[in-house]
């Protein structure tokens, strides 16, 4: 067996007992990259002596000790690059500080092997629009491993790290979980400090970890979750010990299925696995009941108002002058503005920012923006109906299964329908999970949703280990086929 299949708190266990060292674990996380890496593309940012040099010198006796760890690449890295998957950010390779949450997986011994592949500035659901060029699907590698958060969740099924920080704006973290067969939680919004993300939309954005448990998803949160002076946004709410506090019993409990999340638009196996759940949870004495979310259709529409005016604000920093890439040969201050952006920025990400000035500029603004704010409301409502009487919502993550590399470049639509389920916890806040719930015919892994009342992961970590521990999907490794 390798030190990779074993769980945080047992490898944990063995390095404080000294029966394996840093140095070894870490070398066979090195060891994974080196060899699985060129076939998934998982890793834009890949350097030996910056890991050797963490090994040296990491925080011993703490939460995450020696742990190997990789993190999505909009998150600033001290002494390390992070391009955002762009052209635009290509050569940011020595930001000068940490993100937070890049600090505190430091404060707790963990060792950062590098940055992680994504859609570029987190625009995308498939992880096809990196600069870098698209990653792999580890079940098949013929298949997109979902976005925008792709890397991170194909290094984490792939074994080359026990976890990886994702960000998750419409369900960037949730929907590569359920395309990787691995654990994805998007918290609370506030439950994690976003300063030192580079912002898309940001009141939507949240930091989210990938795992391939549910235990090891919780031990990381409780390193990095919490106040953070230097984010507003972040809530004061105490962080509990979520991984001691993750068995309970289902009895009793009362679980809502939304009659929009079982239509007639979700893939048939994916509504299938999803039913099989049930069952799963209804056997171990929960009440589970249908009810209605009446707004979802207005999900998508609202999102993709809100997120592109969001980013059209966020992204104008890159002008070639303060930030990112300057275009060369250019004659005057417009032309820099205009050639820098042009050629710095991919078609996604251009036309979300089209999008979102469109929808931002006079005469458009009441018509556009504040009518996807009020659907915000009447949406959050909806959640409010439902959470008076359940403890849960639960539902497939995604309506269809992972599709090939390729198979909807030139269907927008169809990509972004890929975020219907994901999309409300990000518009309302509330914090969601996906975990695995089994594969299709063709070995194509399958994801359930879980959606929890605003900061109970308590909760929805309990729905989720009990239902992990009654089926052990998380047990099937990928076999890396397909590619040729």
């Amino acid at each position: 067996m390798s030190l990779l299949d074993l769980s945080i708190k047992e490898l944990r266990n063995k390095l404080d007992n000294k029966e394996i060292t840093a140095q070894a674990l870490i070398q066979e996380s090195v060891d994974r990259i080196t060899e699985l890496d060129p076939k998934l593309n998982s890793f834009i940012t890949f350097d030996t002596d910056y890991v050797k040099s963490q090994v040296t010198d990491f925080q011993e006796n703490q939460l995450l000790s020696g742990i190997p760890v990789a993190l999505k690449d909009n998150i600033v890295t001290r002494d390390l690059a992070t391009t955002c998957g762009s052209k635009m950010l290509e050569n940011f390779t020595d930001p000068l500080y940490d993100a937070t949450v890049a600090e505190r997986l430091r404060t707790a011994g963990s060792i950062n092997m590098g940055k992680l592949n994504m859609d570029e500035f987190a625009m995308g659901s498939s992880n096809e629009s990196s600069h870098f060029g698209p990653v792999h699907n580890p079940y098949n590698l013929d298949y997109v491993p979902g976005g925008s958060s792709g890397g991170s969740a194909a290094a984490v099924a792939a074994g080359l790290v026990k976890a990886a920080l994702g960000s998750d704006t419409g369900g960037s973290v949730r929907q590569p979980a359920a395309f990787t067969n691995t654990v994805g939680l998007k918290p609370t919004y506030g439950r994690i400090s976003r300063f030192g993300v580079v912002a898309f939309a940001s009141s939507l954005d949240q930091i989210g970890i990938f795992s391939k448990t549910v235990e090891d998803n919780a031990v990381v949160l409780e390193a990095i979750a919490g106040r953070d002076e230097m984010d507003t946004t972040s809530s004061v709410q105490e962080v509990p010990k979520f991984s001691e506090l993750l068995e309970t019993s289902m009895a009793g409990k009362k679980i809502a299925v939304p009659e929009e999340y079982m239509s007639d638009a979700i893939n048939p196996e994916i509504r299938e696995r999803v039913l099989e759940a049930i069952e799963v949870y209804r056997g171990m004495g929960a009440i589970v009941e249908t009810v209605r979310m009446p707004h979802l259709d207005y999900v998508v529409p609202a999102y993709y108002i809100i997120a592109p005016c969001e980013a059209s604000s966020n992204l104008a920093r890159f002008d070639g002058i303060r930030y990112g890439y300057r275009a060369d040969n250019t004659t005057d201050l417009d032309n820099i503005y205009e050639k820098s952006r042009a050629e710095g920025f991919g078609s996604e990400v251009k036309k979300r920012i089209l999008v979102g000035t469109y929808c931002l500029s006079a005469g458009h603004y009441d018509a556009f923006y504040m009518q996807a704010a009020k659907l915000r409301t009447v949406i959050k409502q909806d959640f409010d109906v439902i959470f008076k009487e359940y403890d849960v919502i639960l539902g497939p993550t995604t309506p269809d299964a992972p599709f090939k590399i390729g198979e909807h470049s030139k269907d927008a639509v169809k990509v972004y329908l890929n975020d219907l389920l994901t999309i409300p916890a990000n518009l309302v806040g509330l914090p969601a999970i996906s975990v695995p719930a089994g594969f299709t015919k063709e070995g194509l892994p399958v994801g359930l949703q879980l959606t929890g009342k605003a900061f109970d992961e308590v909760g929805i970590y309990q729905f989720a280990y009990a239902f992990e521990q009654a089926t052990k999907y998380y047990q099937i490794k990928p076999e890396m086929k397909g590619g040729n």
